[in-house]
This record gives structure tokens, sequence and C-alpha cells, in this order.
């Protein structure tokens, strides 16, 4: 599994690489976990406003930090 955390540095978005690390050691789910702060490729994702999560190459959550909760069901 690839997720993408993407955002331009700023505290949320750090946040939310957070979280996301924090949930995918919790589960043991066999994940890379990549932060994306390029805006070029943002933009080739489809992704207008951070931070956002991109699993597999779905757009997941953009422009807010998600729960811990949503990044579960998204997981299993």
């Amino acid at each position: 599994m690839n997720i993408k955390v993407l955002g331009i540095g700023c505290p949320k978005c750090h946040e939310t690489t957070n979280l996301v690390e924090k949930v995918v050691a919790e589960l043991g789910v066999s994940a890379s976990v990549e932060k994306v702060t390029d805006l070029k490729e943002m933009m080739k994702l489809g992704v207008m406003s951070t931070p956002a999560i991109v699993i597999d190459g779905v757009i997941k959550c953009t422009g807010r930090m998600p729960t811990a909760d949503e990044i579960k069901s998204w997981l299993v």
C-alpha cells in the first residue's frame, strides 16, 4: 500500500503525516508513507488544497486533517 500525505509544510500537514504514520504502526499495516511537498506533483494528483491523503492513487481527503478513525477505515 502506498500512502501519500500532501502538504507544503504547514503545521496541519506535519500533524497529518504524524497521525497517518501512527495509525499505520498501530494497525501493523504494510504501507509506505510518503510526504509530498512539490506543488506540481500535487496538481498532477488532482489535489488543490492541503493537507491531503492519497492511498494507492485514490484521493481520500483534501483540505482538512482526518481523524484517526477515518484513516483506519481507509486502511482496513
